[in-house]
C-alpha cells in the first residue's frame, strides 16, 4: 500500500500495535490486517463437541475450550482451527438466538486471532440435515423442502451479520458439513444457492465447499464449483481404511471385529478373517483383499486432487484422524503416510479432533492424551 507521508504511516502502525495489544476475550470484532494475504491455512485441528455434539451447558461449555488451547496449538504448531457449531446450540426451535454460544463463538474467534491461529466456521449440523441420519434412523428433508433450503440460506444471513467484521484473512465459513443428498446435482443446486445469498454480501470471504456423501473423495468427479471465484477451498474427509481408523469405534459396523489388524499392509489377514465370526465377515472382508499404504491414500486423493487443480484452487482435508483406542503405532503409521501425501500435493488439514475421542489432548485431565501424536501432526517431529 503506498502512503506519501512517513507520520502517517508512523501512526498506523502504532494504532495496529495498540489493537492488537488490546485485544481481549470480550471484544466482539477484529481488526482487519492493513496488508492482507488471503486464508492461508496448512495445518490444523477440529474443535469438536463444543459447540457442536455436545450437551455441554452453561460454565461446562464456558470452560470447555479457552485461551490456553489457542496457545497450545499455536506453540505446537498448528496454524487454524476447524470450529464445528450446530444449529440447536445456536437457536432454539423457534429460531431465536441462543445468546451464550454465540458469544462462546466470537470469544473463540478472537482468542485464536490473538495466537495467530485462523478459522473455519462451520456449520456442522442443521435441524433439517444431520450426516448420519441414514444410519441411525432419521431423515433429512434438506434437499427436497424448499424452505428448508431457505432456512439454511437464514442462517448464515445471520451467522454473517455476527461474523462479517470478522477480517476475511483470519474467518471462513463451511456452509454445511458432511452433505447427505441421494442426487448430486441436489447438493450442487444447494451449493449454487447458498453461495449467491454469501457472495451478495462477502464477495471475498473464504468459502469451504465439500463433495456430496459425506464429503468423500469419490464423489468429487461430480462436483459443480461455482465458476470465476478464487476465494473457494474445496473440501473432503478421508478415514480410510475404516477397519485401521475406527478400530472398535462402538457407532460403527465394523466394531464387533476382535482381530488383529495391519498398517501398511493387507489389514486383515487370511487366518484372522476365518476367525471371525460370520455376522461380523460382510462388514471386514473388504479389507482382506487389498494393500494399503501411502500409495494407496493417495491413489483414492488422486480424484480431488485433480479436481482442485483443475480449478485452480486450494485443497482441503477438513476431517481425518485415529480412534483413541487404535494400536498407536499402526496410528502414527497410517498419520505420516497421510501428512506425507498432504506435504506432497498442498492439501491443508484439519485433524478430527483437538480433544474428544480421537484426539491428543485431553481437556479434562489438562494434559496429554498423546504428546507424540501431538508433535507428529505439527511438524515437531
Amino acid at each position: 500500500m503506498n502512503r506519501k507521508h512517513y507520520l502517517f504511516f508512523a501512526l498506523l502502525a502504532l494504532c495496529c500495535i495498540l489493537v492488537s495489544c488490546g485485544t481481549t476475550s470480550n471484544s466482539n470484532q477484529q481488526e482487519t490486517p492493513a496488508t492482507k494475504e488471503g486464508f492461508k491455512i496448512k495445518r490444523g485441528t477440529n474443535l469438536s463437541h463444543w459447540l457442536s455434539q455436545s450437551t455441554e451447558r452453561g460454565e461446562q461449555r464456558r470452560l470447555h475450550i479457552q485461551e490456553d488451547d489457542f496457545a497450545r496449538l499455536d506453540s505446537l504448531g498448528f496454524d487454524h482451527v476447524r470450529i464445528p457449531i450446530d444449529e440447536e446450540q445456536f437457536w432454539d426451535e423457534n429460531g431465536n438466538k441462543l445468546p451464550e454460544a454465540w458469544a462462546l463463538l466470537k470469544n473463540a474467534l478472537n482468542l485464536a486471532r490473538k495466537h495467530n491461529i485462523r478459522a473455519i466456521v462451520d456449520l456442522h449440523i442443521i435441524r433439517a440435515h444431520y450426516f448420519n441420519a441414514e444410519n441411525e434412523g432419521g431423515k433429512n428433508t434438506l434437499f427436497t423442502d424448499e424452505k428448508a433450503q431457505q432456512g439454511i440460506i437464514n442462517l448464515w444471513n445471520q451467522l454473517e451479520d455476527s461474523l462479517i467484521n470478522y477480517s476475511t484473512d483470519w474467518v471462513a465459513y463451511e456452509f454445511m458439513n458432511e452433505p447427505v443428498a441421494e442426487e448430486h446435482d441436489q447438493w450442487n443446486n444447494l451449493i449454487a444457492k447458498v453461495h449467491k445469498a454469501i457472495r451478495a454480501r462477502e464477495p471475498e470471504r473464504t468459502l469451504v465447499i465439500g463433495s456430496n456423501r459425506w464429503q468423500g473423495v469419490e464423489t468429487f468427479k461430480f462436483l459443480k464449483v461455482p465458476e470465476n471465484d478464487k476465494n473457494i477451498i474445496l473440501s473432503f474427509h478421508f478415514y480410510n481404511p475404516m477397519i485401521v481408523t475406527h478400530y472398535g469405534a462402538p457407532w460403527t459396523p465394523i466394531k464387533d471385529y476382535k482381530g488383529k489388524v495391519t498398517y501398511p499392509g493387507i489389514a486383515i489377514s487370511a487366518e484372522d478373517f476365518a476367525a471371525t465370526p460370520d455376522s461380523v465377515k460382510p462388514f471386514v472382508e473388504q479389507y482382506t483383499k487389498v494393500e494399503w499404504n501411502r500409495q494407496m491414500i493417495y491413489n483414492q486423493m488422486k480424484e480431488a486432487i485433480d479436481v482442485a487443480a483443475k480449478y485452480g484452487l486450494q485443497l482441503f482435508c477438513g476431517e481425518w484422524g485415529v480412534y483413541c483406542p487404535v494400536d498407536r503405532e499402526i496410528a502414527y503409521a497410517w498419520t505420516k503416510d497421510m501428512l506425507s501425501v498432504f506435504d506432497e500435493f498442498n492439501i491443508a488439514w484439519t485433524t478430527w479432533c483437538y480433544d474428544a475421542d480421537f484426539g491428543f489432548w485431553d481437556q479434562e485431565k489438562h494434559t496429554f492424551k498423546d504428546k507424540q501424536l501431538a508433535e507428529l501432526l505439527g511438524g515437531k517431529k
